[in-house]
């Protein structure tokens, strides 16, 4: 139902929809970030969209829900929280983003992108410790730029899979962190040993 909904109104209204869509997931649209985002590149793969437009649309989407829960946090924090403390499950989620605050600092908003409902409480949890707006722009606005590239990218690949991949992606958050960790990790020790390897041979050659 969730991807049927996204691409008749995507049909309807181009790449704003895109746009709508991931923020008003604020409001519990039925349909996961993740599938948004890859839609937005099966898309762009098909011709149907341009990738950089629907691709600035999807970043710009999440970057803007991310703001509004820092903002409503940082601003009209105690009685929001009070409110969300009281509704169901609710409380777990805020609790663990706690946790993951207080555990790995600015690095739980870039976390928090990968888990769904997290994703939304962890700037508001951000906004409600008084983390500064600078800060929060930090480490939320690149991550977003990196997780919705990557998901946009696997749209291309992926086309009418959307659907039953997303739903695979938002049922294993955790999972897609720590492969997202190692794919960072490793990517980090090529760079390293490429470069020490290019520095070795460019002093084996002036000694020569």
């Amino acid at each position: 139902m969730g991807y049927d909904f996204l691409v008749s109104i995507i049909d309807q209204f181009g790449y704003v929809s895109l746009f709508l869509v991931l923020c008003l997931g604020l409001i519990g649209l039925p349909v996961p970030n993740e599938v948004v985002v890859m839609t937005g590149g099966a898309f762009a793969a098909s011709g149907l969209l341009s990738p950089v437009p629907a691709y600035l649309m999807v970043f710009l989407g999440i970057c803007s829900a991310m703001t509004f829960n820092y903002s409503i946090g940082r601003f009209a924090g105690s009685k929001v929280f009070d409110w969300f403390m009281k509704k169901k499950n609710m409380d777990k989620f805020v609790n663990q983003a706690q946790h993951m605050s207080e555990k790995y600092g600015g690095f739980a908003l870039s976390i928090g992108l990968v888990l769904p409902v997290l994703r939304h409480v962890m700037p508001f949890v951000g906004g409600t410790n008084k983390m500064n707006y600078r800060r929060f722009a930090l480490f939320a606005y690149p991550s977003a730029f990196l997780w919705t590239l990557i998901y946009f990218i696997i749209g291309t690949f992926v086309g009418d899979k959307v659907q039953s991949l997303g739903n695979t992606i938002a049922d294993n958050g955790m999972i897609v962190v720590y492969v997202l960790l190692a794919v960072a990790a490793g990517a980090a020790a090529w760079l390293f040993i490429r470069n020490r390897t290019a520095k070795k041979n460019e002093k084996a050659e002036r000694s020569m």
